[in-house]
């Protein structure tokens, strides 16, 4: 079955991580997504046989075109391919695409329906906008880094999930989606500009406004994160961790139980002047029994339990396992397409292929008649 997005066409133009995100999520969604390879990704894999393994999960699910945009020859080729798509979406810093030929203007005026997708770390304005960067810096200028680590210490990049995919790519694909269901009624397509500087704004949404008036105390002293006795991670005595969180009074009474800290008040909960002694108390107790041990202590009782599992050891958990949360592509474990849909299932459409190996296939698919594929390569415009 197909899913919800069949009969979508996408051209992307790849860059690092968050845009190839954004390009698996419209393929999983069932989207027909043509990724452009760089000519560099093309030379360096010519040698390789069968899936671009590199990049093998990120890239899953598209047929992968090698171009060179930086020959006089390229830009003609995108902008027709352009005409056929219903998305278009690039990762270039503000300006280059329109250099290279293939910016919003050149595209729309070939085909007024395209959403034209642009994904960057600072936005297509502002003092910032040209400037380098990665993730850590954009989590950093928008408050969010300075919010996380242990109290007294430095603040912890948590990898480069906020920036790049939370406020990167996903924001992309809301931002593309709707500029499809607005196409519906118009008629028109539009620039999405997503920024990921404003992605995790977005994401501060519910911390902004504590943080800015008085409510959220220096890191690691919250409830959020970590400061709190009921909601953190702890050792046990193997040495693995498990995480709690029990914020609700019933499910900190059901915690203060399992514990054995009968003695606890439940009406001192929030009492932040009490918490770091009963984290040490709270951190005891767990060091007294190994992680499986508090497995099955906790199980069946309304804790708000988790043991902190290691990517192979999440890919074997039972839930997991029941849910297919996971699955297997070409002997490559890897999310499942999300979310679930009842009547027009997403799924995976095929493991990564390397880059530029489907080019005179897929090129041909989108368009263009074989003359034109020979007379591109001809000129060094594919790969």
């Amino acid at each position: 079955m197909a899913g919800p997005l069949a009969g979508v066409r996408v051209l992307e133009i790849p860059n690092i991580g968050p845009l190839q995100h954004a390009g698996m999520i419209l393929s999983d969604l069932g989207a027909e997504v043509l990724r452009l390879d760089r000519k560099t990704h093309v030379d360096a894999n010519s040698g390789l046989q069968g899936p671009y393994t590199a990049r093998s999960i990120l890239d899953r699910g598209r047929l992968s075109a090698g171009i060179d945009l930086k020959q006089p020859g390229a830009a003609p080729i995108v902008l027709q391919l352009a005409e056929h798509a219903d998305v278009m979406v690039e990762g270039f810093r503000p300006g280059v695409a329109e250099r290279l030929g293939i910016g919003p203007d050149a595209a729309l005026d070939r085909n007024p329906r395209l959403v034209y997708g642009r994904m960057t770390g600072w936005g297509q304005t502002g003092p910032m906008a040209n400037e380098v960067g990665h993730d850590i810096n954009y989590i950093a200028l928008t408050g969010v880094l300075d919010m996380i680590g242990a109290a007294g210490g430095p603040p912890v990049p948590p990898l480069n999930l906020i920036g790049d995919f939370g406020g990167g790519s996903m924001l992309l694909v809301v931002g593309v989606l709707a500029a499809l269901v607005e196409r519906a009624t118009s008629g028109r397509g539009q620039v999405v500009d997503a920024a990921m500087i404003d992605g995790t704004a977005l994401l501060m949404a519910p911390f902004i406004g504590a943080a800015t008036g008085g409510g959220w105390g220096p890191r690691g002293t919250n409830v959020l994160d970590g400061g709190a006795h009921f909601y953190g991670v702890y050792a046990c005595a193997d040495g693995e961790y498990v995480s709690v969180a029990a914020m609700e009074p019933q499910f900190y009474a059901a915690f203060c139980e399992r514990l054995g800290l009968t003695d606890l008040d439940p009406a001192q909960q929030f009492d932040r002047a009490q918490w770091p002694a009963l984290k040490d108390r709270v951190a005891a107790v767990i060091a007294t029994r190994t992680r499986p041990e508090w497995i099955e202590h906790m199980q069946g009782y309304e804790v708000c339990f988790a043991p902190v599992l290691a990517p192979r050891d999440a890919l074997a958990n039972d839930h997991h396992v029941a849910r297919h949360t996971f699955v297997t592509v070409d002997a490559v474990d890897q999310p499942a397409p999300a979310p679930r849909f009842s009547r027009t299932p997403a799924a995976v459409q095929h493991s990564a292929h390397r880059a530029g190996a489907d080019t005179d296939d897929a090129l041909m698919r989108w368009g263009l008649d074989p003359d034109a594929v020979a007379a591109a390569r001809a000129a060094g415009a594919i790969a």
